[in-house]
């Protein structure tokens, strides 16, 4: 097998620099890609950074990876070479497991994340389990597809588990690369919508991708004039908010759900959630069913993630645009290895 070039940081905070490894012989359930678009998202950034504690050195970093299957074990199933596919947040998991065989394989308990332990996506080729190598749509939009495979589901897949009826008021905190497409798929669900900002400048776009409304996620007032009014609020942002307050916006039932990587405690009043019999809860994107529903689900309403892109040669320089929160509002990398 020939080498894989790829894009590499070799610690913490430090810049990518090209790498080549050797992938060794394809498992008989592992699937090759070659990867012609992959998707920069902030996880990627903070993988990089090990900002969560759990990066492992050199990191290939890429997990919204968008190409063609270029090879496949004798075991794969429901894959063939030649095919449009993408792969996620997730490369592995056990497929026997309680979680596994029940559908819900995001939450195996030996899930292989596709840059954590394994090379991902800002490289020539890619692989995974079949299982987790997802067919693209025929309408799908590849060139800005990428970011679905994370972003996409992430702010997807609670509207499925929840449930989230049609005639329910959805809000969504944040307007940036989670929140922009949590907008869309909540106007696309038939929900009435919420956006919450901290940017007033952000208003206009909040409409256009989808809001009804718009409310300052800064502004004790505004936010305690909606209160018992939403079934549902997904914070897309990893930052501390007014959580008191914005639970106050739920109707009796109604659901704070979190997909932002919050790293500092939430404080909040058991009072607050007993008084309304609320819920708090979080996810972490989806399984792969989930992925596939809403693949399918944005190619029937041409959902779209809003995309900036760069040559995967210009990586840093993308990194840099995305840390200073200059990205509107994803970034997708276009390969080029020469």
């Amino acid at each position: 097998m020939t080498e894989i070039q790829a894009w590499a940081s070799h610690g913490p905070k430090q810049k990518l620099e090209r790498f080549a490894f050797n992938p060794g012989a394809l498992d008989p359930e592992g699937v090759e890609i070659a990867v012609e678009y992959c998707g920069l998202c902030h996880s990627d950034l903070s993988i990089i950074n090990n900002d969560w504690g759990i990066s492992q050195y050199p990191v290939v970093p890429g997990h919204e990876a968008i190409g063609r299957v270029i090879a496949i074990g004798n075991q794969v199933k429901g894959v063939h070479v030649g095919q449009y596919v993408g792969i996620g947040w997730n490369s592995g998991s056990c497929m026997h497991c309680h979680q596994c065989m029940g559908g819900n394989n995001n939450l195996c308990s030996t899930l292989q994340p596709t840059i954590v332990g394994h090379h991902g996506g800002f490289s020539q080729r890619l692989r995974a389990h079949w299982a987790w190598v997802i067919p693209l749509p025929d309408s799908l939009d590849i060139a800005s597809a990428g970011p679905l495979l994370c972003g996409g589901v992430t702010v997807f897949s609670p509207l499925l588990t929840f449930d989230v009826k049609p005639t329910d008021h959805v809000g969504i905190v944040g307007i940036g690369g989670l929140g922009h497409m949590g907008l869309k798929f909540a106007k696309a669900w038939g929900c009435e919508v919420s956006a919450f900002t901290s940017h007033e400048s952000k208003t206009a776009e909040a409409i256009s991708f989808g809001a009804h409304h718009v409310i300052s996620s800064q502004d004790t007032t505004a936010m305690l004039q909606a209160s018992n009014t939403l079934d549902m609020l997904i914070v897309t942002v990893n930052v501390a908010l007014d959580w008191a307050s914005l639970l106050k916006t739920l109707k009796p039932n109604g659901r704070l759900h979190v997909v932002g990587a919050v790293l500092d405690p939430m404080p909040i009043s058991a009072f607050d959630l007993i008084s309304g019999q609320k819920s708090i809860s979080g996810s972490p994107t989806g399984s792969s069913v989930d992925l596939t529903t809403m693949l399918k689900f944005a190619a029937r309403h041409d959902i779209r993630p809003q995309v900036e892109h760069f040559p995967m040669s210009r990586v840093n320089d993308a990194l840099e645009h995305l840390a200073s929160g200059k990205a509107r509002y994803r970034i997708v990398l276009d390969t080029d290895f020469s």
